[in-house]
């Protein structure tokens, strides 16, 4: 018996829509991290890229638990002498919620070639309108708390 391994031309990509409005942004990331990495899919491939496109709506209404918004920082350096920088998430997800977002993704992805593919299928919209009605994507309910 022969094991098939799909190629990159094989890959079909469909668009998915996930409305993280309520939620806690974690459980939005893992949600979104399976899909962009395609690992829902018979057809799932680890040197592959294989996953879909992705739509996230309302990131600026999405929750952190517990004292994360005043405890939890993003750190980050800007490669100069002295040059240590950090934004606690109350002002993060006040200011720019999309980059909280891609943050909380972009650290469940390979942190290869093919994990800086995936990253570029997400998109991140902070109210409930996208641009991408054309693409038809497809509704995804992320199981969590709403409030």
């Amino acid at each position: 018996m022969k094991t098939y391994m799909p190629k990159s031309t094989d890959i079909e990509r469909k668009w998915f829509v996930v409305d993280a409005a309520g939620v806690p942004l974690g459980r939005v990331a893992t949600v979104v991290a399976d899909i962009l990495t395609g690992k829902k899919k018979t057809l799932y491939t680890p040197h592959v890229d294989c996953g879909d496109f992705v739509i996230v709506l309302n990131s600026d209404k999405a929750v952190l638990t517990g004292n994360k918004l005043t405890d939890k920082k993003l750190r980050w350096h800007t490669g100069y002498i002295g040059g240590l920088k950090e934004v606690d998430y109350a002002t993060l997800m006040a200011n720019d919620s999309p980059k909280a977002f891609r943050v909380a993704v972009k650290g469940m992805l390979p942190k290869n070639a093919i994990g800086r593919k995936q990253i570029t299928r997400l998109h991140i919209y902070k109210g409930a309108e996208h641009d991408h009605a054309a693409q038809k994507p497809e509704v995804v309910e992320v199981k969590g708390v709403r409030e």
